[in-house]
Formats: C-alpha cells, structure tokens, sequence
C-alpha cells in the first residue's frame, strides 16, 4: 500500500514537536508498502494519520492526550461536534472571556474528563498542551487568538474519521514489545531530542524527561528492530546552537541518514536566535 499523499491532513492538535509542515520531505523516504505501522511516540498524530498500512499502533507516554484520542473513538462524529459545541455554549468560552477559560480549566482539573481537555486546548495560548508537576493543566489563556474555529472544525471532522480503527497505548518506550514485529513492518520513532529543550522533555512537567540514557536505550532498540528485519526511520536533531549530539552521530553511520531542512524560528522551544544552526535528520535502516 503507498503512503505518499499530495493532500496531507493536519491533527487538530498543536503538539509541540509535531511534523506536519515536515511530511512531504519525511514520506518521500517512508516505505511504499507497510503490514503494521508503529509510531513510537505519537504526540499529535501528525504523520500517523497520514499513513497507509493494514494495521496502526499510536504510543505516547502522555496519557492524557492518548485518552483526547480513546475518547473520540467512542463518539460519532455528530455527538462529539454537539458535545463540544454546547460544552463552549454552556461554559461561555469565547476568544476573550478569561474568566471563563480559568473557571473551566479549574474544572478539568478536578474532573480530567479528555474531551474537556481537548476544548481547553482549543482556547489555551497556542493551542498547547502544559501540565505542571502534579498534572495539573496550567497553560495559559490564548486571548484574542485561540478558538474551536472553522478550520479546527473542520481539521477534526477528518481527523475523526481516520482514528476510527487505530489502536492507542500508552507507556514508555522501553516497554514497548517489537517482539511480534517483523518483516513488512514500519516503525517511526519522533523522540525529545537531546540537544533541545522543551515543554515535553525537561523533566518538569509531571512526566519522566529525556537523557542520554534514554537516547542509548533507543538506539539499542532500533537495532534490535533493524535485526529482525522491521524497518524504521527515527527523526532527530544532530546539531543545535553549536552543541552536537555525538552518540546520535556515531550510531547513525551504520544506517542512512537524509537531510531534513526545517526553519525552528518559530517554534517555542527553540533559540529566538535567527542565526542558530539546526540540523534535522531523518535516519533509515533501508
């Protein structure tokens, strides 16, 4: 089955790390035929959505967004657009009713309902997801910018209708069990990287952060992969402000590793620096 596609469909979700604007250059390398897809670390689902395979199996170690995805799968279309559109009515969100957003982020707290999560994205600043150290939700109000809009709509609508038969898990990696993967198998890997710093990986946000222990732990994985015959492709960065990832750099030599050009000006966890030299990579076993 081929999974390139000219029309590339966009998560409703604005995960931090996520590879939307990336597809077109990531596919062009991604195998022509896949038996079972696994994305290791699926955030907002970006490039698993946009994949062709018999079977899919989405893992993110956050919980809390894997459930946003559980959750739609148990509602129709129709029920999840009139859930959401009279929780906004009923709760008064709008685009500048702070007061509103504060009082109903208070509420998810208490409750953690998912789909009140995913509401709460959509009126929060950038449309991020931020949890304090006790998982509490703390991202802050997006006045004036942050709405359930048209185009979020519509973004979900199809959405919706592509995670109808994935399957979703939720662990670290390390437990994640390749040991029924095989030949005609796929398995993209879009970890922290090492040699940046955000929201997802500093270790401060209630979640386990990301070290070069995880990276090696990783990288012994993907062999293990490679031995049995499963392909993969692991998203990284290999240098960042002048600092290298050196173990990135030694293992990839024994696999292929294609250039990816990326501006990070924009994205919050990088250097506002417009000189700072990032170089993403996309490494293959194939």
């Amino acid at each position: 089955m081929s999974v390139l596609k000219e029309d590339f469909l966009k998560s409703p979700l604005n995960y931090i790390g996520g590879k939307y604007k990336m597809l077109p250059q990531l596919y062009k390398f991604f195998p022509k035929s896949i038996h079972t897809f696994v994305d290791l670390f699926a955030g907002g689902l970006d490039v698993a959505i946009n994949i062709t395979a018999n079977e899919i199996y989405c893992n993110d170690i956050n919980h809390y967004v894997i459930g946003i995805y559980e959750a739609f799968q148990k509602y129709t279309i129709d029920e999840l657009l009139d859930y959401i559109d009279s929780t906004i009515s009923s709760r008064q969100l709008s685009m500048t009713n702070k007061e509103a957003y504060l009082a109903f982020r208070d509420e998810y707290n208490r409750t953690k309902n998912p789909l009140d999560l995913y509401i709460l994205v959509c009126y929060s600043f950038n449309y991020q997801f931020r949890f304090n150290s006790r998982h509490e939700y703390n991202n802050p109000f997006g006045r004036d910018r942050s709405s359930f809009n048209p185009n979020m709509r519509k973004n979900l609508i199809r959405f919706h209708e592509k995670i109808k038969n994935m399957n979703f898990q939720s662990m670290n990696f390390k437990n994640y069990p390749i040991d029924g993967l095989g030949a005609g198998d796929f398995v993209y890997a879009d970890p922290p990287y090492l040699i940046t710093c955000g929201a997802y990986n500093d270790g401060k946000r209630g979640f386990e952060g990301w070290s070069k222990d995880d990276d090696a732990a990783l990288f012994e994985m993907l062999d293990r992969l490679d031995e049995r015959g499963v392909k993969f492709a692991l998203s990284n960065v290999s240098e960042h402000k002048g600092v290298k990832n050196e173990p990135l750099i030694s293992w990839k030599r024994k696999y292929h590793t294609h250039k990816i050009n990326y501006n990070y000006n924009n994205s919050n966890y990088q250097s506002t620096s417009k000189n700072s030299i990032t170089k993403e990579i996309l490494v293959t076993n194939y």
